[in-house]
């Protein structure tokens, strides 16, 4: 499995790892010296200069919400060290290896978590992995994944057309900051929700307007709009309704209360005037190249709030979960 510990062997040395035996709050994460991973003939040794943490990386701390518990373990997690995203170096290869060599600069990302936060990883490329562009440093790799990953199945989810109204809630997220980038190709009239110090930030991205929402609530403008990201899941299609018009869209994040997203996305067909439509993420295989190639042409930049040392991640996972970041948190490892 990628990123597994295996007796001290071939690969023999010790490395530093954020490590949580248990389901809960950040309290329970832990910085263990254990050994480093040995290296299977079909995988890569990675040593990790930059990882994030961002909600997938909580939700696999905390199991929640609870169906997580189905993909990660359901009574403990099976991988003991978190971490869902890197960019690093790759220091060993495997006998049957050829995609990569000793030295590359690298970076990936998997959702159900690639044991990254820590000192090195180990890996099977399959999709999951794509050197990094030229002229981009661990950070910025690091920061352009988890959230960008995301809001690439929000955007091919749907088909746009120029002139069309689209809001996005939540734009300084990661998704949000991500989406808001990835939208400015399509030519459409963007509005944004943020926070009152984050609003020229937020038009510098590409909003054409923007609500404060700690000032305005959205759902009780005038606009109309033929799409509706939520990508927060701090709405609900109910409240967003009456905004939408015929044959308008609406998409979060989150499953919504009591899952109601995954049922509305069910019973509002194509044939509904207004629908819900459920963002099951696509694979890595499709989303990477994408990011890939954004940030090799320069159109995509992704945001970096804070940084915190490996031995301060417990702060990090604090920070995130208190739902005030913009963009993303880098730990430096």
């Amino acid at each position: 499995m990628p990123g597994r510990i295996i007796k001290v062997g071939e690969n023999a040395g010790m490395m530093k790892a954020a490590i949580r035996r248990t389901y809960g709050s950040p309290q329970q994460i832990q910085i263990e010296n254990i050994a480093t991973p040995s290296l299977g003939n079909d995988e890569v040794l990675v040593r990790v200069h930059a990882t994030t943490v961002n909600r997938t990386d909580c939700a696999n701390l905390t199991a929640q919400p609870f169906i997580m518990r189905f993909v990660l373990g359901f009574f403990r997690p099976r991988k003991v060290i978190l971490g869902t995203d890197f960019a690093g170096e790759v220091v060993a290869t495997g006998k049957d290896v050829n995609l990569f060599n000793v030295k590359d600069r690298v970076f990936g990302f998997t959702d159900t978590g690639l044991a990254s936060q820590a000192e090195y990883m180990a890996l099977k490329p399959k999709g999951n992995v794509l050197a990094i562009p030229e002229g981009i440093d661990y950070k910025c790799a690091a920061a352009s994944l988890e959230g960008a990953h995301y809001a690439y199945s929000f955007l091919h989810k749907v088909t746009m057309q120029p002139q069309q109204n689209v809001l996005v809630n939540g734009a300084t997220g990661g998704i949000g900051s991500a989406l808001l980038q990835f939208l400015k190709q399509f030519k459409v009239h963007i509005t944004a929700t943020c926070r009152t110090k984050d609003i020229a930030l937020i038009k510098s991205l590409g909003a054409d307007k923007v609500y404060d929402y700690t000032k305005e609530d959205f759902t009780k403008g005038n606009e109309t709009y033929d799409f509706i990201f939520d990508t927060v899941g701090k709405s609900t299609f109910g409240k967003c309704k009456p905004l939408l018009k015929r044959g308008g869209v609406y998409i979060s994040s989150e499953l919504g209360p009591y899952a109601q997203n995954v049922f509305l996305a069910m019973f509002t067909s194509a044939r509904s005037s207004k629908r819900v439509v459920f963002p099951i993420p696509y694979g890595v295989q499709k989303t990477l190249p994408y990011i890939h190639d954004l940030l090799e042409k320069g159109t995509f930049h992704p945001l970096i709030d804070r940084e915190y040392a490996l031995d301060n991640i417990s702060d990090a996972y604090e920070y995130v979960i208190s739902g005030e970041k913009t963009g993303n948190v880098i730990i430096n490892v």
